[in-house]
């Protein structure tokens, strides 16, 4: 019986000197750097991945010298189910234990997309998804789709998605970034809504959004957009038409080859708004945040009428009557023919 008992006691005094080497190899490997250059590093988990297939990978790259000790420490903390997809840089010095709570806490690096003031939906989706960090799932196609799971009320998804720098996972899907555009575009509309301008011959904020589309195409002036934007509410209100040339360019569509003819005012479509009185069915384009609030905030006066200078600046030339703006258009129309010669 004694000796069993010395057995006993050596074999616990054995198992416990095990764990004790164990839990200092662990510690040790836990909190010593990874083998990483002074630059850093870049490490992607793919969506889906399994902790043992990164802990490997990880591994291979010599990163950390255990992928076993990595997948052990990580199920005994309950991280192993937590990790998050993307792409993540890995500072010099960052410990094994450091790097597992950058996994689990989701420290991705983000990637950017600019969706373009004045841009159409078509230029959009194409732009978006010629990001080599962006999934694309989407066709033109699509559109009633994504408008129908994004929740919008309206069927056209023109002007829908707000100008800005969008931030991202790698990887992250196209659609993923258009409802981070379309949400923060709602988000602003209520906003410049609640603040409008009283008594404008608009009724929604969707019509504010076409009446702005139409400004974010006709200047990209700065100091013009809330005259352009008075010139257009004084139309409506006098039940005139806009007759802006964007209008009917758009209602031409993909087809257009730049060169907007007498024959294209005059042939009818939903758009055109030498044939139509009031606001297009649709925004042409994406406006921006400026577009927007000059769309709710029109500058006063009596002008009714504008052109291009012809100037090189982008600058409009703007008259109270028909008269001085044909003499504005006949001005335009001489520098146009200068500069030819």
């Amino acid at each position: 019986m004694k000796r069993l008992l010395v057995l006993a006691a050596l074999s616990l005094a054995l198992l416990l000197g095990v764990a004790a080497f164990a839990a200092v190899q662990m510690d040790r490997f836990l909190h010593s750097p990874m083998a990483i250059t002074e630059s850093g590093a870049e490490f992607v988990v793919e969506p889906g991945s399994s902790f043992r297939a990164v802990s490997d990978e990880l591994e291979d790259l010599g990163y950390i010298s255990s992928s076993f000790a990595f997948r052990v420490w990580a199920r005994l903390t309950g991280q192993a189910a937590a990790i998050h997809a993307g792409e993540f840089h890995i500072d010099p010095g960052t410990t094994p234990a450091e790097f597992l709570d950058q996994l689990t806490s989701g420290e991705v690096i983000l990637f950017s997309f600019t969706i373009i003031e004045g841009w159409n939906y078509r230029e959009l989706l194409t732009a978006l998804q010629a990001n080599e960090h962006v999934k694309a799932t989407m066709t033109d196609e699509d559109w009633a789709g994504l408008l129908e799971e994004l929740g919008a009320a309206d069927a056209h998804p023109e002007g829908l998605f707000l100008p800005e720098t969008y931030r991202f996972p790698r990887n992250a899907s196209d659609r993923e970034v258009l409802r981070q555009a379309y949400e923060l575009m709602q988000e602003t509309l209520e906003e410049e809504w609640a603040g409008k301008a009283a008594d404008l011959p608009i009724s929604t904020p969707y019509e504010a959004l076409i009446l702005a589309s139409i400004i974010e195409k006709e200047t990209a002036r700065v100091d013009e957009r809330q005259r352009i934007s008075g010139v257009f509410t004084r139309r409506l209100e006098r039940r005139m038409r806009l007759q802006t040339d964007p209008t009917v360019i758009y209602g031409i569509g993909p087809s257009f080859n730049g060169n907007l003819t007498r024959k294209d005012l005059r042939t009818d479509t939903p758009y055109n708004t030498y044939t139509r009185g009031g606001l297009p069915p649709t925004p042409i384009a994406m406006p921006g945040r400026a577009a927007i609030h000059a769309a709710l905030h029109p500058a006063a006066g009596d002008e009714l009428y504008f052109v291009a200078t012809g100037l090189g600046d982008g600058s409009h030339a703007f008259s109270v009557t028909k008269e001085e703006h044909d003499a504005a258009v006949a001005e335009y129309l001489q520098r146009l023919r200068q500069q030819r010669n």
